[in-house]
């Protein structure tokens, strides 16, 4: 398989402050892993563009985006949308090169230049409404491409699998209603955003558990729930939330996952992007925040998109 990272460095530049989990640290990680895995020569990198305006408010409302491009604080300062989200005065110009990644991403899969994609990218996305930013997340990544492809480029059905330790609930509230997206999830739960499960139905296969699940009881959402809905479905492209915060490392989640599940994971998406989608996978970033743990997963999930381990 032909496989691409996308990132740029000014990815590097949003920055919440030194208390946040949600660093430039992360992307660090990620490629001193690369490096380290010896694949950074056997994968294609791509520099990600900055995504326009029009791409951004094919999800997202204009008040969604003009609240973190009108909000920008000075050098030194931050601007809190909640809690947990802030701006700092790079924030938007991130935000725009993390959605212009999966953007060019699903282009370039689509063209047929490469297979699949990795979009090393931050701010993360899967949190982020229509209406408003959230939880980490400004423009929601994932989300972007699957309209990009559905209503630029013409797709009929696209699946969204969501493998991060929480609900991505704006990427859920996004598709809830289009018959022409499946999303398929696992989260813990009780847990944030404290979102209530949807019943199962052919487009919606969000599967709570519960805290210290691990990768046999994730293998069985998987093998019972997401392959069969994924198959019914037939998707000519698959989006990855690639989430890697339920890793059992990682202190910001619960579950018990480990590095040979991630590629697991990924392997079964490869064998149904084969069957139905003539290999098309674009995967973004989302959450974890064990830097080891971090690299180490990405590398996994890479090395699986790539096929080859």
């Amino acid at each position: 398989m032909s496989t691409a990272i996308y990132s740029h460095p000014d990815c590097l530049l949003h920055d919440m402050g030194d208390w946040h989990p949600e660093t430039p640290a992360r992307l660090r990680a990620i490629e001193d892993q690369l490096i380290l895995a010896r694949l950074d020569g056997l994968i294609e990198h791509c520099s990600a563009p900055l995504a326009d305006e029009a791409a951004i408010l094919r999800n997202h409302s204009r008040g969604a985006l003009d609240l973190v491009r009108d909000n920008l604080p000075p050098a030194g300062e931050h601007y809190p949308l909640d809690g947990d989200t802030l701006l700092c005065k790079d924030s938007y110009r991130a935000a725009l090169r993390a959605a212009g990644a999966a953007v060019a991403a699903t282009d370039a899969v689509l063209a047929g230049t490469i297979d699949n994609a990795f979009c090393a990218v931050r701010p993360p996305g899967h949190h982020a409404r229509p209406s408003e930013p959230m939880g980490f997340c400004l423009f929601n990544n994932v989300a972007i491409a699957a309209r990009h492809a559905l209503e630029v480029h013409g797709l009929e059905r696209v699946a969204i699998v969501d493998f991060d330790v929480h609900h991505g609930n704006g990427t859920d509230e996004s598709f809830r209603d289009d018959p022409r997206v499946l999303m398929a999830s696992f989260f813990q739960h009780p847990f944030y955003p404290y979102t209530e499960p949807g019943p199962v139905t052919p487009t919606s296969v969000n599967i709570p558990v519960p805290a210290r699940t691990d990768g046999s009881a994730m293998r069985k959402v998987v093998e019972e729930q997401w392959l069969p809905a994924l198959h019914a479905h037939r998707p000519q492209m698959i989006f990855v939330s690639a989430g890697f915060d339920a890793h059992r490392e990682d202190d910001l989640g619960g579950m018990a996952l480990v590095e040979a599940d991630y590629a697991w994971i990924t392997h079964r998406l490869v064998e149904v992007a084969r069957e139905h989608a003539q290999g098309r996978i674009v995967s973004c970033l989302e959450g974890g925040y064990n830097l080891s743990a971090l690299g180490r997963s990405v590398v996994a999930h890479v090395k699986a998109l790539a096929e080859l381990d």
